[in-house]
C-alpha cells in the first residue's frame, strides 16, 4: 500500500492480516524473525500466547496485553504473530520497544500492535 492509502483501505488490510489469516498467537524472538518467524526463543516454560485484537483504526490494530514466560539466559528483542500456538503460519512481527536480557527465568508483558502500511 502507498503512503496515500485511505483509512478504510488500511483498516481492511489490518482485518485481512489479523482476522482472516488468523494471526492471534504472539511469540518472542532473540533476533529479527524476518519473513519466516526465525529466531523464536525456546526452552523452559516458554510458549506462544493468544491475544485478542481490537477493531482497526487508521490501519492500526491493538491486541490485548499478553504475558509470555521467558527462560533463563535469554534475550528478547522482537515479537511475532502466528496462526497457532506452535508451528503453522508466521504472519508478521517487529522489534520490541527495547530488548531485554533475562539472567533467570521471567516474564515479558507485551501489548501487540499491527500497523498496515
Amino acid at each position: 500500500m502507498s503512503a496515500y492509502s485511505a483509512p478504510a483501505t488500511l483498516n481492511a488490510a489490518g482485518t485481512e492480516v489479523i482476522t482472516t489469516l488468523g494471526g492471534k498467537y504472539i511469540s518472542l524472538h532473540s533476533a529479527s524473525p524476518g519473513t519466516t518467524g526465525a529466531n523464536e526463543i525456546s526452552g523452559g516454560t516458554y510458549a506462544r500466547v493468544a491475544t485478542t485484537w481490537g477493531t482497526e483504526s487508521g490501519g492500526v490494530s491493538l491486541g490485548s496485553a499478553v504475558t509470555i514466560n521467558v527462560p533463563a539466559s535469554t534475550t528478547v528483542a522482537y515479537y511475532g504473530i502466528w496462526t497457532a500456538a506452535s508451528g503453522v503460519t508466521y504472519v508478521d512481527g517487529g522489534a520490541l520497544p527495547s530488548s531485554e536480557t533475562y539472567g533467570g527465568a521471567g516474564t515479558y508483558i507485551l501489548t501487540p500492535t499491527y500497523t498496515a502500511s
